[in-house]
């Protein structure tokens, strides 16, 4: 299948500046270098990064050339696209921690060693840094005109909004992105950008701008911006962004999240993220509609997802996760994963004095609040219907000491299947 009907049968083109043209440029004999952009302000992307970085490995996988354009220079300014503020400015040495950050997770989803086709790392900090104003003016800014970039539906919002406006220097955004466009254009031969549809804007004035200096033909494809079937952003939670990095949100909160998305969106994101073949899509969303308890679309989302952005190890690590919270054993888990698996479980914390020689088990669930007194404790307790560290506690006399404290520090109370209490053994 050509790499564009594939695109449009998971629903994945949002614009092209000429869909014919391109499809023509794709099919030429060499393979077709292009480019993605992502803004450095965090050392970690997060799921609604993904989108771009799944069609980049698509085209590579149809065997062409991408070429990761980190925004050392850029980010150093913020882009106002979909911004309500302005950006807070970043320093070199957290730019240059972030840049460091973007490139070893894009690693992961991208193929960085083939000779012919391994994916490029640029940073426009290496360009941008050394131009001079006046000669930008001269050579690219009167390429552009002002009424066309206060018209841009970005710009317009923000000059609108009287309290906040928009800068010179945020106004000016568009002018870089598209000098990154012809720089790449002449020193990679990249004929090609690939953005999210709040990039048009720039997309389309980077190839107005190598058309003007250079005569050639360039070509722009975005992708959709995603939200949920319930119009809330994607990629956030009630617990914050979803991030790729692992220290941030674990293989298995990672894994959940795909598991929790909501039945109206499932097939949806199985098209657009995963690498599923149609065929099988088809079937599992037969299989959804019929038998939607059965969860196997679900299922099959979490499982690819995790595998792509953190690997086996990773999904195996979530599967592990996935047994503990549903009453495995805790001794699966190192504290890392435990952490992990736990991070969104209320907590309290218990100090060394107060834990003593030892703690009734019915007083710590009073004081943690893991029960409402000491009397529904004891209730608890005499029906069986608490246990700790998964082990069901079966007398009302259990006493709680260090040493049932997970790796010196962590005790685990469940009540039910799901109703879980960290207690955490504080210093002092």
């Amino acid at each position: 299948m050509h790499i564009l009907d594939e695109l449009r049968q998971r629903h994945l083109i949002h614009d092209t500046t000429d869909e014919a043209a391109l499809r023509a440029h794709l099919d030429q004999n060499a393979p077709v270098t292009f480019y993605v952009g992502f803004d450095p302000t965090s050392d970690s992307l997060h799921v609604g990064s993904l989108l771009p970085i799944i069609t980049m490995a698509r085209l590579q996988r149809a065997g062409h050339r991408p070429v990761i354009l980190v925004g050392g220079g850029t980010g150093m300014i913020g882009d106002p696209s979909g911004k309500s503020a302005e950006r807070q400015l970043l320093d070199e040495a957290v730019l240059e921690r972030n840049v460091a950050g973007i490139r070893a997770q894009l690693r992961a989803m991208l193929d960085l060693d083939d000779p012919r086709l391994g994916a490029l790392t640029r940073n426009n900090a290496d360009w941008l840094s050394g131009l001079t104003l006046v000669s930008f003016l001269r050579d690219v800014g009167k390429h552009f005109s002002v009424n066309a970039m206060i018209a841009r539906e970005s710009v317009k919002m923000r000059l609108e909004n009287r309290e906040q406006g928009i800068s010179y220097t945020e106004f000016s955004y568009q002018l870089l992105q598209a000098y990154d466009f012809l720089h790449l254009h002449r020193t990679d031969g990249v004929t090609l950008q690939v953005g999210g549809s709040d990039q048009w804007g720039n997309i389309t004035a980077g190839s107005d701008l190598i058309r003007r200096l250079t005569g050639h033909t360039v070509h722009g494809l975005t992708v959709p911006l995603l939200t949920t079937s319930a119009g809330t952003k994607f990629g956030k939670t009630e617990a914050g962004t979803v991030w790729l990095d692992p220290r941030r949100t674990s293989p298995y909160q990672f894994y959940q999240f795909w598991l929790r998305t909501e039945d109206a969106d499932v097939i949806r994101l199985l098209r657009f993220f995963t690498f599923v073949p149609l065929d099988e899509i088809a079937s599992l969303e037969a299989t959804h509609r019929e038998k939607p308890e059965l969860r196997a679309a679900h299922t099959r989302l979490a499982e690819e997802m995790t595998r792509l952005v953190h690997g086996e190890k990773g999904l195996e690590s979530a599967r592990r996760g996935t047994r503990v919270f549903f009453g495995g054993d805790l001794g699966e888990v190192g504290e890392a994963e435990l952490t992990g698996i736990f991070a969104d479980v209320p907590s309290y914390t218990l100090s060394r004095a107060a834990l003593g020689d030892g703690l009734p088990l019915a007083d710590l669930c009073a004081l943690s609040g893991f029960a409402k007194s000491k009397g529904e404790a004891r209730r608890l307790l005499e029906a069986g219907g608490i246990s700790v560290n998964q082990t069901k506690v079966t007398g009302k006399e259990r006493t709680i000491t260090a040493a049932d404290f997970l790796f010196g520090r962590t005790l685990v109370l469940r009540s039910g299947k799901r109703n879980y209490h960290l207690v955490i053994l504080g210093e002092e």
